[in-house]
């Protein structure tokens, strides 16, 4: 594989002039991005976004007031994504682990050493280690930067690390190969994180990507094979 023949500064700053100013994140609470990676399965973007808001309207986003729902309810915002009844009780669970281990208060084990806090965020449903480090990072407890799967797919195909056949194995390559390059401080990677999500959902597709439309075609390894 060649490797990339564009800088990771260069990257994001042309995905920028495309896009414009990315989305802030859903949230800086770490319950709340928890609650959000949950309450609707395989929904997009903008459906989970309105599940969210009902919750918040109906129900809330602290411990006991997730404790205190019914499975119905949360059920119901579920119909957002498909499996609502999985999203209910997945939300149950964000409750009853962040009471039960954390005294409901997850704040305290943000603060823990990397390794540890990420460990600590691991016990809930649905999150791996990128889920831990975008948690991390936009509560802004560590800069780290954290790449979802769309990310991390279009810093492959630009030829910063193979793909593999294992998911983390990828993810660990693609880390180690942009690590040098990588800013410090905590906007310009959440900047890159939600710039990177947005242009693999986008243009860089994991099936019939639009290569014609993408900014960064000419630099992109990928672009050059099909």
């Amino acid at each position: 594989m060649k490797p990339a023949t564009i800088t990771f500064s260069k990257l994001i700053d042309k995905l920028q002039q495309h896009y414009g100013a990315p989305a802030p994140p859903p949230s800086t609470d770490p319950l709340e991005l928890l609650i959000w990676e949950n309450i609707a399965y395989l929904a997009n973007d903008k459906r989970r976004a309105e599940a969210f808001a009902t919750l918040k309207q109906r129900i809330g986003t602290r411990t006991e007031q997730l404790l205190a729902a019914q499975h119905s309810a949360l059920a119901a915002i579920g119909k957002a994504g498909i499996l609502p009844d999985l999203s209910a009780e997945k939300l149950l669970a964000i409750a009853k682990i962040a009471y039960e281990e954390f005294d409901g208060d997850l704040r305290a084990v943000l603060k823990k050493p990397l390794p540890q806090a990420k460990k600590g965020l691991k016990r809930f449903p649905s999150i791996g280690d990128p889920g831990a480090e975008k948690i991390l990072l936009f509560t802004r407890s560590y800069p780290v930067m954290a790449l979802d799967s769309n990310g991390l797919r279009v810093l492959c195909r630009v030829g910063f690390a193979e793909e593999q056949k294992n998911y983390s194995a990828t993810y660990r390559l693609v880390q180690e190969a942009i690590h040098g390059q990588l800013p410090r401080d905590y906007d310009p990677l959440i900047r890159a994180h939600q710039l990177l999500r947005q242009h693999g959902q986008e243009l860089c597709k994991r099936s019939k990507p639009r290569c014609i439309e993408c900014p960064v075609r000419d630099r992109c390894n990928y672009s050059r094979k099909v």
